[in-house]
């Protein structure tokens, strides 16, 4: 793979040969068209550190490296208890690995890595694992609001988004913001709608908001405080085809024109959940990745099977095209 290409390479140092005398014009105006001087280089020792702890990890771990030096950012894949799927960026500084190094991740809120002179690479992810174990109610709370409410956010939601804008009908609307803290606590709301039309929900919140139980259902305990039936999502029926064609998993009708995708260079979803209340459509390469990277997922001769990622139906799909 390209990624891994990337990795076996060290930078190369540039020496003037045997005999050759190094040169560098200082005047101002040749440094200004020399352009910026380039990224101070890492020790050997850098690389053989960081090969070694990505080892530990494991290379299928890796999802690209970049950077000035090529590995100075790492992407790995971490799989959460609930079999989702989340890129961590790691940034190594200068100093790595004697400075932290840094995390992004599509998250609502980052963990405090702790970090000593014997830490690792493996440490952080193991932070970051446990750092998702904390977030499952959140993202638990923000399933049940996506498949039981009618939400019209215009893009598609992130791990990272702790909103969500539901639709009450006659050109009405309630912002909601759970605190991925603590999801099963009251909302943040803002009504957004003409006037007159929300006066009796807006009552009805300031009134019975104290009501919130924690220990009911989100969307139980939000119409029990609204005293409003809210609606439910659109039928799986009435949903428009372009919509079901996009893949569950990497979001896009077609796969990248690239050659390392072989037959299945740009082309179209070409899997269908069988459950008819779900219908999810996937490629079969985004699910093969996805079920390899479930700890349940199960292999019998050339077929790997597992759950669909939506709706937990069972779904099986070839370890490799023939």
């Amino acid at each position: 793979m390209e990624v891994l290409a990337t990795l076996s390479r060290a930078p190369a140092t540039s020496q003037a040969r045997a005999g050759e005398e190094a040169y560098t014009d200082a005047r101002p105006d040749a440094q200004a068209a020399a352009g910026p001087p380039p990224p101070p280089l890492r020790p050997a020792a850098f690389y053989s550190c960081v090969f070694a702890q990505i080892e530990e990890i494991g290379w299928e771990r890796v999802v690209s490296a970049t950077g000035d030096d090529g590995v100075s950012c790492l992407s790995f894949r971490v799989v959460d208890d609930k079999g989702r799927i989340h890129l961590l960026e790691i940034t190594l500084p200068m100093g790595y690995p004697a400075s932290p190094p840094s995390i992004t991740a599509q998250v609502p809120y980052l963990p405090k890595i702790q970090w000593s002179k014997s830490s690792r690479l493996k440490d952080v992810i193991c932070q970051f694992q446990e750092h998702l174990k904390m977030l499952q109610e959140f993202w638990s709370t923000m399933d049940e609001i996506d498949k039981v409410l009618r939400v019209v956010d215009a893009t598609k939601p992130t791990y990272a988004m702790s909103h969500r804008l539901l639709a009450l009908g006659d050109d009405c609307y309630i912002l909601l913001h759970v605190d991925a803290h603590k999801p099963s606590s009251l909302p943040e709301c803002r009504f957004l709608g003409a006037e007159g039309k929300l006066d009796r929900l807006i009552m009805n919140w300031r009134k019975n908001r104290k009501r919130w139980d924690t220990k009911k259902k989100f969307h139980e305990n939000l119409a029990g405080v609204l005293d409003f039936a809210l609606p439910a999502p659109p039928s799986v029926g009435s949903v428009r085809d372009d919509e079901q064609a996009d893949c569950g998993i990497c979001y896009a009708r077609h796969l990248p024109v690239d050659d390392e995708l072989g037959p299945h260079s740009g082309c179209a979803t070409d899997y269908t959940c069988e459950n008819p209340s779900c219908s999810r459509a996937f490629h079969s390469v985004c699910l093969r990745d996805w079920l390899r990277s479930i700890t349940t997922t199960r292999q019998s001769f050339d077929v790997l099977f597992g759950n669909c990622p939506y709706c937990s139906d069972p779904v099986a799909v070839k370890v490799a095209d023939r």
